[in-house]
């Protein structure tokens, strides 16, 4: 008897992967690849900060300009201004010794041109704020474990004032960069043996006392945690009397682990969205907008004094408002208000007095100087005078 062929068995559905499925595991492939070894997150911070740096074209502070690479330009080309601190000897050359040997290597290749001079600066930016942002993720990767470490790199790199300001040539920049790694070589965070330790501590010990150097208001924060560390340590004898510099951490085993989610609910999908619309459009603002006009000015001038046009200029402002030689690269006459403390109580100094009355100060100025080719000043005093 003829058998029936049997009826074909319908084929198994496949499971059906949604379109937000195979996007977190694209997301989740892709961070694996970025944050697979520490070389990966280091270039991932170093290409950021450089673009970071080349967008950052705004004045932030005077500091930035005349306790540092004006500093270091006076030091290796001979002209520059010295604010009274220097002339007090209350500062410290370690910083701009810094921009000053690569101020020194391009005039011993001949290549100091103002250009130049402004391009190794934003080439060297970029290295030390990268540097912070690699150890504060690798800071955060030994206290917390890698998924607060990736957190934490984020909102580095996404906060505002982080952007416009790390990569500034401030002490108080450099003194954050040797901040952070020296709290990584602190051994309570890397849980090295006793031998290990000791070394550990060493490089944290001699970067901290390079920041106390660099920036002296420093040593309040490494005499509180030299403190900490001096009641944590099992030593103390040996921690007092062999390392004898205050500075330590909080005891390693006091660790506290913060759970997020790895699948983002919507408040949080929105709480991110909210911070980068308002961090980004700042960070650029104040990057490429705010206070930028004191750069162009400088940088108008330094193009005009390569063609000879600028003989001499005078800057009717609040003090230090601009760059000055260092951005210049010019050796002419060039004068701004004066703004040195004075030891007697009452007594206003230039920039003072310009603002208080420009008019009055301006003419009265005007009798004892020589006409000088290009007067600089905010049009705000230009529509007074």
């Amino acid at each position: 008897m003829r058998q029936r062929p049997k009826a074909s068995q319908p084929a198994r559905a496949k499971p059906d992967v949604s379109h937000e499925e195979e996007e977190e595991k694209r997301t989740k492939s892709m961070e694996s690849r970025l944050f697979s070894s520490p070389k990966n997150v280091f270039a991932l911070c170093l290409v950021f900060r450089i673009v970071n740096s080349l967008l950052v074209e705004t004045y932030f502070n005077p500091d930035e300009h005349w306790q540092a690479l004006e500093v270091a330009h006076r030091l290796v080309f001979g002209y520059g201004q010295l604010t009274w601190e220097w002339n007090k000897g209350i500062r410290s050359y370690l910083h701009p010794m810094i921009f000053a040997l690569l101020y020194k290597v391009l005039a011993l290749l001949g290549l100091d041109t103002p250009w130049l001079l402004n391009v190794i600066i934003y080439m060297l930016r970029p290295i030390f704020s990268s540097v912070c942002d690699f150890y504060l993720y690798k800071l955060s990767y030994v206290i917390f474990g890698s998924h607060v470490a990736k957190w934490a790199l984020f909102w580095q790199l996404g906060n505002w004032f982080m952007f416009f300001c790390l990569n500034c040539t401030l002490s108080n920049s450099l003194e954050t960069v040797l901040t952070v790694v020296a709290l990584y070589y602190w051994p309570c965070f890397t849980g090295s043996s006793h031998k290990g330790s000791s070394n550990s501590r060493k490089w944290a010990l001699a970067l901290a006392a390079l920041a106390c150097a660099i920036r002296p208001t420093s040593a309040i924060i490494w005499i509180y945690v030299g403190l900490l560390e001096l009641f944590v340590a099992h030593d103390r004898l040996r921690f007092v009397i062999l390392e004898v510099v205050p500075v330590g951490a909080p005891d390693g085993k006091r660790r506290r682990f913060l759970n997020i989610p790895a699948k983002w609910p919507s408040k949080l999908q929105f709480a991110i969205l909210f911070l980068l619309a308002t961090n980004i459009p700042m960070a650029l603002y104040m990057s490429l907008v705010h206070q930028r006009g004191t750069e162009d000015a400088i940088n108008y001038l330094s193009n005009e004094a390569r063609y000879g046009k600028v003989k001499s200029a005078i800057f009717l402002m609040p003090c230090h408002a601009t760059p000055y030689y260092s951005t210049l690269h010019c050796n002419l006459p060039m004068r701004f208000l004066d703004c040195t403390p004075s030891e007697e109580r009452g007594i206003q100094d230039e920039s003072d007095q310009f603002m208080n009355n420009p008019i009055d100060f301006a003419s009265e100025y005007a009798r004892n100087w020589s006409l000088p080719s290009h007067v600089v000043l905010f049009d705000s005093e230009e529509r007074l005078l």
